[in-house]
């Protein structure tokens, strides 16, 4: 009798000790470029989400902008007016963006999180009475697949005065859906 609760205990510590050894399969993202990446993931179930993938396509978009009057002559000029009602952001490689805003375009870089950045560049925006060189700049983040945001700074100088240019900003907060 001893000699079979002896047998019984050596199989059940060499089970117990079999069973505990096995690793168990977690199932997650396993691209540690993703947006979602799981480190404790064993098995890849394919739902990564990769930012710069997401940001590119077609974006409708709510500007909330500050108008501009200009002085001297008192004219109000809306840049919510100016901005089209979508936008088109394309790829480049190498997480860089090319984002066509109406018929100007503007380039970024997006990170593995999501986070757009827009270094300073300069367009040229037609802002009522023709063409205007802007510099623009700012930044963003895509947070899901059909949602984002962007911050940007449009500057420029406004001649109201021959030869006595006035340098002025307008900052621009953008929601993007899909």
């Amino acid at each position: 009798m001893i000699k079979l609760n002896k047998t019984f205990f050596i199989i059940l510590i060499s089970m117990i000790f079999v069973v505990s050894s096995c690793k168990k399969e977690v199932d997650g993202c396993t691209d540690s470029t993703a947006m979602n990446y799981q480190a404790d993931a064993t098995s890849d179930d394919g739902s990564c989400i990769i930012a710069y993938n997401i940001a590119q396509g077609i974006w409708n978009i709510s500007p909330d902008c500050e108008d501009y009057t200009i002085p001297v002559i008192g004219t109000t000029i809306s840049l919510n007016d100016q901005l089209p009602e979508i936008i088109d952001v394309q790829g480049a490689g190498n997480n860089s963006l090319y984002i066509e805003i109406g018929n100007t375009q503007v380039n970024g870089i997006i990170d593995y999180d999501g986070n757009i950045q827009v270094s300073k560049q300069t367009i040229s925006l037609d802002m009522g009475f023709g063409p205007m060189d802007i510099d623009v700049e700012g930044n963003g983040v895509i947070n899901t697949s059909s949602t984002g945001s962007m911050d940007l700074t449009y500057s420029f100088e406004i001649q109201t005065i021959p030869g006595f240019p006035i340098s002025e900003s307008l900052d621009c907060s953008i929601l993007l859906n899909k």
